[in-house]
């Protein structure tokens, strides 16, 4: 399905505007401006088509806008995904989309998104900072890739590593739960989009 869940998520946020129907290019590149530096991602629709369709959905109301990268483990992944509203987070969340088949490894520099179990992806994506095989075992399926500014990406800040248990400081619920509210005051060196645009 081209067109994504925007109706639903309009209607439970309390805006009844009728969403617009956009076709979503087969390929796009967005512009990733970030406290960082900046970095650019091609997404490709025959690598997971409802992935990117999500992905460009979530771009077009900027989604990502102020999001922190939240969970940065050198030499595997950087995760972002959660909106700077938690109550915006808490409608999206639980949108989520039907897995898509995988087609493409998870490498270095390549973008799939998080998930629990299987049809559960929604916002929450990473950036594989390594090449990761591990990931394609459990079922990670990529959509996109980082084609300028890995650089950048590497520099995010990895202090404060996983999230709890495995991790000691950043609480998975309450990054949920919270979002920026949470995160911002106590782990000030977090990374953060400042913003995501399509690039013409």
């Amino acid at each position: 399905m081209r067109f994504g869940v925007a109706a639903l998520a309009l209607i439970l946020t309390g805006c009844h505007k009728a969403p617009e129907k956009v076709v979503v290019p087969e390929v796009f590149r967005v512009k990733f401006e970030t406290s960082q530096g900046d970095f650019i991602v091609e997404a490709h629709r025959d690598w997971a088509p409802r992935g990117v369709d999500r992905f460009h959905e979530l771009l077009r109301i900027r989604y990502f806008d102020q999001g922190r990268f939240f969970r940065v483990i050198k030499g595997f992944i950087a995760q972002f995904g959660v909106h700077k509203d938690f109550k915006v987070h808490d409608v999206w969340r639980e949108l989520f989309i039907v897995d898509d088949p995988p087609k493409e490894k998870n490498v270095r520099g390549t973008l799939a998104y998080a998930k629990s179990d299987r049809n559960t992806r929604a916002t929450e994506i990473f950036i594989n900072l390594a090449d990761n095989a591990i990931l394609d075992e459990q079922g990670f399926v990529p959509f996109a890739k980082v084609i300028e500014g890995m650089d950048v990406v590497d520099r995010l800040y990895a202090g404060y590593g996983d999230l709890r248990p495995v991790g000691k400081d950043i609480d998975a619920g309450r990054v949920e739960g919270e979002a920026n509210e949470y995160l911002v005051p106590r782990f000030p060196r977090l990374d953060y989009i400042r913003r995501a645009t399509f690039v013409p």
